[in-house]
Parts: structure tokens; sequence; C-alpha cells
């Protein structure tokens, strides 16, 4: 009979990570180099600083050194709402009727109500130690932006926030809550930037993405002198920073004497993704461990299920660097009836490649059957779930159900990324039956196709 483990499990400060992981260290094919978009050449550092700040730029491009310290400041920064829990899903189990064994890492303990403060104290940490004056940043959902207005609040930065439109609409009080920590919020496309101006003259009625949001947020940080760009997702800094997710998971785990056999995480841009599976796709490429890695990600906007694996811009606006990548066209934008997050068009290189050379799997999943399986979770855990995170969770339920089918006692692991107290618009027409999942045509996916740039290397 197996031993009863606590509901939720904490670390001690002691035991929190000193260092992140780097993963890129330990895969044998390496995420293909960011290209300049004028020369389409490889990119050296150095050709970064404009945009990131440096220590950021050398984070960015480094392919080799496996554990970079957590500077002390960050780590006290951490103390204050890390570690999070690791929590066992005793009743979702018991509803389920699984023999499955469900834990998932919870990041929602924080104001901005998920996993995005890891990586935005991180950014704003080298900001200031660099002396800039402010940030620029975009921002989908809002857990991003609401994280690095934290961030910069606390080292006194100025924060301008291009927040995607239908998500400006949708969700008011994250403006609200950025604004409350000193941020200036503009729903993209603006008229605030070329950029943004171009691509409303040609659809002034448009939802906007975060395509575009970045482009404007790019324009903005190189056009004001004392400003830089940064990042919340796609960007291997940021799962750099988001390591501490897995790691904390790992040794939490070990302290258990548990191991999972697979490993769920939501997908838009990966950072959550990429966090959580760090230390166990180590193990796994390493040949230590064999775990199961799956990413789930909507229908709606499918980059990993039925994107392409080429070199594309990160923007709409076409200003960053090229990244090989699963892409949906940089142009692509999903449908405004989609209210579950994850609307990126491109996945981290990092994962790209990982999904490329066969480490890990993907699903795309349905909008409506993401809020069933959140409002169960809810019902059962007593959280009420952030639509990303319910991705991982509708797999979860999905993998638990099999082995209530077969008999088999796995061990599963996700992400449970943040909160959803800020989604009640998306929760009310899922629970009013007026909700719709958007699935794009062949045609559509083409349109954004027929926009990729053509890079033969």
């Amino acid at each position: 009979m197996s031993k009863k483990v606590p509901h939720r499990l904490y670390l001690s400060e002691e035991q929190m990570p000193k260092q992140w992981y780097n993963l890129r260290a330990d895969m044998p094919n390496k995420p293909e180099p960011m290209l300049n978009p004028a020369t389409l050449e490889p990119l050296k550092e150095e050709d970064l600083y404009p945009i990131f700040c440096e220590e950021l730029a050398r984070q960015e491009m480094d392919n080799t050194t496996r554990y970079i310290d957590i500077p002390e400041e960050i780590q006290d920064f951490y103390k204050m709402y890390r570690p999070s829990p690791l929590i066992r899903a005793y009743n979702l189990e018991k509803t389920l009727n699984t023999p499955a064994k469900i834990y998932y890492k919870f990041e929602g303990n924080n104001t901005s109500g998920s996993h995005k403060l890891n990586s935005a104290i991180a950014q704003a940490y080298y900001a200031k130690k660099q002396g800039l004056k402010g940030l620029t940043t975009e921002t989908g959902a809002g857990q991003w932006g609401t994280a690095l207005s934290e961030a910069c609040a606390y080292y006194n930065l100025d924060l301008t926030v291009y927040m995607v439109k239908v998500s400006y609409e949708q969700k008011p009080f994250r403006k609200t809550v950025m604004e409350t920590f000193g941020a200036q919020v503009i729903p993209s496309p603006s008229n605030t930037t070329k950029v943004g101006s171009e691509i409303l003259e040609k659809d002034p009625n448009t939802g906007g993405s975060l395509g575009c949001a970045i482009s404007e947020a790019v324009e903005k940080a190189v056009t004001t002198p004392g400003y830089r760009y940064v990042l919340g997702s796609v960007l291997n800094q940021v799962l750099l920073h988001q390591s501490i997710i897995g790691l904390e998971s790992k040794i939490a785990l070990e302290m258990l004497d548990e191991y999972p056999d697979i490993v769920i995480g939501c997908a838009g841009g990966g950072s959550n993704l990429g966090g959580l599976i760090a230390p166990f796709m180590q193990d796994k490429l390493t040949g230590k461990a064999s775990p199961r890695i799956v990413a789930v990600e909507p229908v709606s906007c499918p980059s990993l299920t039925r994107g392409r694996y080429v070199y594309d811009f990160c923007d709409t606006g076409k200003v960053t660097p090229l990244a090989k990548m699963y892409t949906l066209g940089s142009n692509f934008i999903p449908s405004p009836d989609h209210a579950g997050g994850l609307r990126y068009h491109g996945m981290a290189p990092i994962i790209s490649k990982l999904y490329h050379d066969g480490y890990l799997e993907a699903v795309a999943v349905e909008q409506t059957k993401v809020f069933e399986a959140a409002v169960m979770f809810a019902k059962q855990e007593t959280i009420l779930p952030a639509p990303e995170s319910a991705h991982a969770i509708r797999v979860a339920i999905d993998e638990a159900i099999k082995c209530r089918e077969t008999g088999e006692a796995k061990t599963i692991l996700f992400g449970l990324t943040g909160t959803g107290y800020f989604d009640m618009t998306a929760y009310n027409s899922y629970l009013s039956n007026t909700m719709k999942t958007y699935i794009p045509s062949d045609e559509d996916l083409e349109r954004g196709f027929s926009q990729i740039p053509k890079v033969d290397l």
C-alpha cells in the first residue's frame, strides 16, 4: 500500500534552487541561431544590445553553460512568493476513479496570478543593474503585463505595455492592476507607433495579436533613449528563468520518492512548458529516465500540431530577428471567439527543436472541452484555473481516464500556471453555452503560411 503524501508540499527556503538550468546545454542538437532581419546572417550577441539588456542578450545566446547562478537579490524576491506548492489532486483522482497519481505545480500565489513573475523580476533586475530608465513589452491575456508591472514597480522602472486589443476589451481589470503598479497600458494595435498605425490602416477593426503588440513594443523601445524591450515567453532567456518551476517540482517529487511518467504543460509561446519540463527533459536527453512530455495547445492557434518548422519573424510588423520555430505565420491572428489564451503564432525555438527531434509530443484541444475540464477541476480542487492552465488540465484528466481504463497507476505532473479570476467573461461564455470553438481551416492557415519569408540556409 502506497504511503499517504501531503496534499501540499512546500520546499524550505534552504531547499530552493540557487541556479537556473539552461536546457540547451544538454540538447544534442541546439536550436538554430536567430537571424538578422536585414542581412539574414546569424545574430551576434552585440546585435541584440539595442533591443535587450546586455546580460539578457548574453543569456539568450548561451548554448553551453548548464547552470547559471540566480543573483542573490532575485533569490530574495523569489522568497516573497516561492517556493510554490506541489499539490496532490486527491479529490480529482477520486472523482475520476483513477489509479493514477495526479500532481500539479501551482504558480498562482502572487498578484500576477501566474508563473510570469519568475522571469519578470529577473529581466527588471538586469535592466536596473544596467542603469536603464524603463522597459516596454506586450501582453496578451495580461498575466505577463501584470507580472512585469510588479517587477518594474519594485525597481522603480517606467513601463509601457501594449496589450492585445481583444484582451484589453475582454479583461479591463487586468489593465487596472497594471496601472495600479504604475504601468502605462495601450491597446494594440494603436496609433502611438508607426507599425501600429500601418496595421490599423490595413484593418481598422482588427482585434490585434501578440505579433502586433510585439512590433509596437520593440519600436517604442528602440526609439526611446534609456529603454529596452522585454518578452514574457518564447525567448531562450525566459525559459531559463522559468526552469525554477521544474527544478522545484523535481526536488519535491524526490522528497516523496516519486517521478512522473507523464509531464504535461500548456503551450502558447513556451515559457511555462519549458520551465516545467526542464529537469525532466534533462533526464530524457541524458538517458537517466524517459518520461512522456506533452505540450497542449488550442486548436484555435495550433502552431506545433499544424504549423511549419521554418524561419519566421517573431512579430507581425517584421521588425524583430527571425527565429527557427513552429509557426503559423507572423500575420496569423486567432479568431476573437478564442478566449483561452495561448494566442502566439509561433513556439519557442527550444520547444520547437525538441518537438521536431521527437523528444516531446503535442496535442491540440478544443476550447469548450478545455473549459469543461476547468470547471471540473475548480469544483474538486477549489482553485479556479487560468484558461491557459486548463489546457494542461484537460489532457491530465484524459490521461487519468486512460489509466482507469487500463488499470495503470501512472504518475502525472502538470503545470497549473495561474488563476482565472480575470477570465470571467470566458467562464460566463462557457456556462451560458455561448462559447464557440474556432478551428482554422487549411485555407485560413495558408494565408499565414504565404507570408512566411523564404530563408534558404
